[in-house]
């Protein structure tokens, strides 16, 4: 596994066309495929008053992108050479679809993540959802989506987490809608880090790039 802790744009040759094609037609962006920026992973860190950054590219189909909250890395796995995944990692992004190592996941009532680390609120521990196998998540192959054929692999998921934007495909172009709540995840070590969605395209308002704040709880105040 090629490990890069900014994350490599997945752009393949011919990119540049199929932007040209899809980002205003029919498939309203569905495939968009940014062109790659300088600075990706964790280009903000936590510190004790305030939130870290994240940005990642997840606009490729074939690609796992696994971030590391202790180390501060991320990594780039792709799923069709059935790369290795990296020794450390807390969640991991595909596209929108999310997965956590061992982890569960909690909605909170919080907009703000800063005032919720603040708050020192946890949920109660029925409020935690963890991952489930599926087998009709996680895309890998859309190009034959207008004949209903997609290609999908079986892997976990957390229903949750994955929740931070919801993807209307039932119309054309898909309608997208970014959660405003903060999430909280509890790591199998005990730990617990509030994530939230902050942005879901570039600059340029392609999608297929987030931003991801984050805040570290290294003690709740309920033990949880």
């Amino acid at each position: 596994m090629n490990r890069n802790p900014f994350i490599m744009a997945v752009v393949a040759a011919g990119t540049a066309m199929l932007l040209l094609s899809c980002e205003g037609g029919i498939l309203g962006g569905l495939y968009d495929e940014p062109e790659p920026v300088s600075e990706y992973g964790f280009i903000r860190k936590e510190t004790s008053t305030g939130h870290g950054e994240i940005y990642i590219n997840t606009s490729g189909y074939t690609y796992w992108v696994y971030l590391d909250f202790l180390n501060a890395e991320a990594d780039s796995v792709n799923i069709i050479s059935h790369d290795e995944e990296p020794d450390s990692w807390d969640i991991a992004v595909h596209r929108y679809d999310t997965k956590t190592n061992g982890g569960a996941v909690a909605m909170t009532s919080f907009a703000d993540i800063d005032y919720f680390a603040e708050s020192g609120h946890v949920p109660e521990d029925n409020e935690f959802i963890e991952d489930i196998m599926t087998e009709d998540v996680i895309a890998v192959d859309m190009s034959g989506m207008m004949d209903g054929n997609i290609i999908y692999v079986s892997d976990f998921y957390n229903p949750e987490l994955s929740e931070w934007l919801d993807v209307d495909t039932s119309v054309m172009p898909p309608i997208y809608t970014r959660s405003d709540h903060v999430f909280i995840l509890r790591l199998s070590d005990g730990r617990h880090v509030a994530l939230k969605l902050e942005n879901h395209m570039d600059n340029h308002g392609v999608k297929g790039y987030m931003t991801i704040l984050y805040r570290t709880l290294e003690t709740p105040d309920n033990g949880k």
